[in-house]
């Protein structure tokens, strides 16, 4: 699950050169789950697993604050989940994940973006049989032999565990995300590097360097696009 991880590098690098456009994404994000359960991270599961993401990104606490505010104040403003599916060039496959106010254009400016850069839309189901929903954390001060004796002491199970650059990264199904992260802070833990649910594709394929742009421009206009969350791949951007 290496180049995975690579993947996951590559999107946080690049998210952290765009920190406003990341924090308004988290600030829509936290208020969805806070208005869907309780504004409390404590009794609302998906609004903790949404704010462990946000630190990793250093979301501003003011930003965290008043997207919690707006959700406890009764706002009116509702959004739509929803996931497309495409392809881009040589067989590459995207998940794309938005949370929307207006349904049409979303789906509009998703397609359009597809279009103009190689790819195109799918019909639902036509790519996501190929990804996995993982949660993925990671973290540096251990070794992968430690983070496995850890997990084994709590009960707690996990897909894969890699070390690469000092970061031991640990794939655990949905479901163990809290009880990964709690294991860790149990042993000592502080701060986790990465914490995310994301969507990982079972097989990557490698691109020509020139569709490989090609392809990298496309994610790029999904992820510039306001409603959308996440963008998930099968191409390994490593190399």
């Amino acid at each position: 699950m290496g180049r995975k991880w690579n993947n996951i590098k590559e999107k946080k690098a690049s998210k952290d050169a765009n920190t406003s456009r990341v924090y308004a994404k988290f600030g829509r994000e936290i208020y969805v789950a806070a208005k869907q359960g309780e504004p409390d991270p404590e009794a609302n599961q998906a609004l903790k697993v949404v704010l462990e993401r946000a630190k990793t990104y250093n979301v501003p606490k003011a930003i965290i604050d008043r997207a919690i505010e707006k959700a406890k104040g009764g706002s009116e403003e509702n959004y739509d989940e929803l996931r497309y599916e495409g392809f881009g060039p040589n067989g590459s496959m995207v998940i794309v994940d938005a949370l929307t106010n207006n349904v049409n254009r979303t789906a509009s400016d998703v397609r359009a973006a597809f279009g103009k850069n190689g790819g195109n839309m799918g019909v639902s189901g036509s790519v996501a049989y190929m990804f996995d929903a993982t949660a993925v954390i990671g973290f540096e001060g251990k070794t992968a032999d430690e983070a496995l004796e850890i997990l084994m002491d709590a009960d707690v199970d996990a897909k894969d565990i890699l070390e690469e650059d000092e970061v031991v990264i640990v794939y655990a199904e949905p479901d163990q995300f809290q009880a990964v992260q709690q294991a860790f802070r149990e042993a000592g833990v502080e701060e986790f590097k990465v914490a995310e649910l994301s969507m990982l594709a079972q097989s990557d394929v490698e691109l020509p360097e020139d569709t490989q742009t090609q392809f990298e421009k496309m994610v790029d206009a999904l992820e510039d696009l306001e409603d959308v969350q996440q963008v998930y791949h099968n191409v390994d951007l490593s190399h």
